[in-house]
């Protein structure tokens, strides 16, 4: 018996809406070749696992299609993507999208051989050397050549320090989310191999962006925003950039935290630890003292339960985190 109009006419209405929600919740995105930030799906790309989990929490779905930088920046001017997981936010590119807040900072610190003098605040005191740069990457105007040194381009960081570990440079540039990995995961190699300067010679905060043009994209922008702060506060961002410890402003009350995100705090209270965009200098005047773990914060480090402390790879040791980047000596 054929049903009614009526009837017919409502399983319509509600499959097109149903549709209409699926479409409105997935976000087509773009991102280049850029790691660890952005790469291939199996890859080490944080930035963009990042981005994928805050949307997922926020009810929306990130697809992300690589091509070529130039490619990126053209398909989100024309309106063919939705936004990127992983952009600088300059003036030209305000005029077309939204940013959210910083969740990333790119900083490029120097490396060199063990007993190098690392302790250059900008390029112009490294005139005449060499320093190793990957091509391709977006340094901006740091290479040209009136900044001092000369650059010398390398395919990958792990070329770079061949480079560096051969004397064929003086220095290489490292972010300084790979360099904190290294020393979690290879202390030894690098303490016998390396020098490594703590003063970024260039910072770029790192954004996840959408076309103004989008149907609620700063509705979904404030939403990303808060399931940052979320992912920081449960761990989860501490997990996608595989580090045990990061420092970040966890309660939003201005003052730092180290953030415990792995199995094991270790016996001593962490020596280095990757800051948050943002917060790679404590502004109070204040030394970062208070710690978080599992949704509660410890004012010191004697406060914080013997559970924690010797629940790691061993005895005492700290958890390192996942070893998503390793470069070869």
């Amino acid at each position: 018996m054929p049903r009614p109009i009526s009837v017919t006419i409502v399983i319509i209405l509600l499959l097109y809406c149903a549709l209409a929600v699926a479409s409105s919740t997935e976000l087509k995105l773009a991102s280049d070749i850029w790691p660890p930030f952005t790469d291939q799906a199996g890859r080490p790309r944080v930035a963009i696992e990042l981005v994928q989990e805050a949307l997922i929490r926020a009810g929306y779905r990130g697809l992300t299609d690589i091509l070529d930088f130039e490619a990126v920046i053209q398909g989100l001017g024309m309106g063919n993507y939705d936004g990127s997981a992983a952009l600088w936010k300059d003036a030209e590119r305000e005029k077309f999208l939204l940013f959210s807040e910083p969740y990333l900072e790119n900083r490029l610190v120097l490396v060199g051989r063990k007993g190098t003098d690392v302790s250059a605040g900008n390029f112009m005191e490294l005139a005449g050397m060499k320093i190793a740069v990957v091509a391709g990457y977006s340094y901006g105007d740091i290479t040209q050549p009136d900044s001092g040194p000369e650059f010398v381009e390398g395919r990958n960081d792990q070329d770079n320090l061949s480079l560096l570990l051969t004397g064929q440079v003086d220095y290489m540039l490292v972010d300084e989310l790979l360099i904190s990995h290294v020393q979690s995961h290879q202390q030894e190699e690098a303490g016998k191999h390396l020098a490594i300067g703590t003063t970024p010679l260039a910072r770029k905060p790192l954004h996840f962006a959408l076309a103004r043009g989008l149907p609620g994209a700063e509705t979904i922008i404030a939403k990303f925003n808060g399931k940052i702060r979320e992912m920081v506060a449960d761990g989860t961002f501490n997990k996608i950039l595989g580090l045990n410890w990061i420092k970040a402003d966890v309660d939003g009350d201005g003052r730092l935290e180290l953030v415990h995100g792995g199995s094991g705090a270790g016996s001593e209270a962490p020596a280095s630890v990757y800051a948050m965009a943002g917060t790679a200098d404590d502004t109070s005047g204040n030394a970062v003292d208070r710690f978080w773990i599992e949704g509660k914060m410890y004012e010191s480090w004697d406060e914080i339960p013997e559970r924690y402390k010797y629940n790691g790879p061993g005895e005492g040791k700290e958890d390192p985190g996942m070893t998503l980047y390793k470069l070869e000596f």
